[in-house]
């Protein structure tokens, strides 16, 4: 798998498992674990982003 798809699929995946620790942060009342989902939820943008810029530049 290239590098960029790779990003995409890992950041695509750390951006669903940090909503779901944000969702169940939020059910349970607890904003550690509600932090932790967000910031992995926008670790995944970040990097899903990563991977669309060097699907880009990886192009001929």
């Amino acid at each position: 798998m290239k590098p960029g798809t790779q990003n995409e699929v890992e950041g695509a995946i750390h951006e669903v498992k940090g909503k779901i620790k944000e969702t169940v942060g939020r059910v349970t009342n607890n904003p550690n674990l509600e932090g932790e989902g967000l910031g992995e939820k926008i670790g995944g943008k970040v990097q899903k982003k990563i991977g669309q810029v060097q699907k880009v530049i990886e192009k001929p």
